[in-house]
């Protein structure tokens, strides 16, 4: 688990053509059905490029949002594209930069298969989320809720077999119910519940799903940055061959991600 060397987080740009566009409505839905009750500091965990920031903003009003990521480049494009009271630092999941409790909720989106360890990451939350607050997080469904990275990921094993082992489905296992109710509950949190959040995701035409892939950001486009011109293309045609084109040229999915969110007891030994 955790990063590898094709998982490349350098441009924010690029990443919100990847998958930006899809993760934004996810965060929207995912903070709709989350019973938190407002407060005035929250924070979000692995921010990226801002989205889910952004949203605890539009829909909590706090006093303060901070945005905490690993990555310099995915914090200054948040910083630059999300205003007050978002703010943003580079911060590590394992080591939160936050006092125990000085938060009234903490979040995170898609964060948390990329992280070394994810337990650790999920207690770090639950110290620093005041009693009775909330944590809660989503993931993408990797083992079937992307069809279009699985169209990828077949498309590639056809030109590269040992492109297999590196699907997100044999790399991720934190994208399923069971391992994410799991992680909190082995945290101390209570109330726990695990629901799937569904979004459409339509590509204008071919061009509008392969270029993405092209731009270095993640497993699949950094995979793609490792392979030879003539390689390249031929993954491409394979690609193109195989995902369902409607008859205007656009493709469409549906996408589907894993949201798990549950509270830190109100005090020792509460049931």
């Amino acid at each position: 688990m955790g990063e590898q060397r094709f998982d490349v987080w350098a441009d924010g740009a690029a990443y919100e053509r990847y998958m930006g566009r899809w993760s934004r409505p996810v965060a929207d839905r995912f903070l709709s059905r989350l019973d938190a009750g407002g407060g005035p500091r929250w924070l979000d965990v692995g921010c990226g490029t801002g989205a889910l920031t952004a949203a605890v903003a539009v829909r909590y009003r706090p006093r303060v949002v901070l945005g905490l990521d690993r990555s310099p480049a995915f914090v200054a494009s948040a910083r630059a594209s999300t205003p007050a009271p978002a703010c943003f630092a580079v911060a590590d999941a394992l080591a939160l930069p936050v006092r125990d409790g000085g938060c009234d909720g903490v979040v995170s989106g898609l964060a948390l298969n990329f992280l070394p360890e994810p337990a650790a990451a999920v207690a770090e939350a639950a110290r620093v989320v005041r009693p009775g607050g909330p944590v809660a997080a989503y993931v993408w469904d990797y083992s079937g809720g992307l069809p279009f990275l699985r169209h990828f990921w077949d498309a590639a094993a056809t030109v590269d077999p040992a492109a297999a082992a590196l699907h997100e489905c044999r790399r991720f296992p934190v994208c399923h119910p069971d391992p994410l109710r799991g992680l909190w509950t082995g945290a101390g949190l209570r109330d726990v519940s695990v629901t799937a959040i569904e979004v459409p995701a339509v590509f204008a035409g071919f061009a509008d799903l392969w270029e993405p892939f092209l731009a270095g950001q993640g497993p699949a486009p950094g995979y793609v940055a490792t392979l030879t011109p003539l390689v390249r293309d031929r993954l491409r045609d394979e690609l193109g061959r195989t995902v369902p084109t409607r008859p205007d040229g656009s493709i469409a999915f549906t996408v589907r991600a894993w949201a798990v969110s549950g509270r830190r007891p109100a005090w020792a030994g509460s049931g």
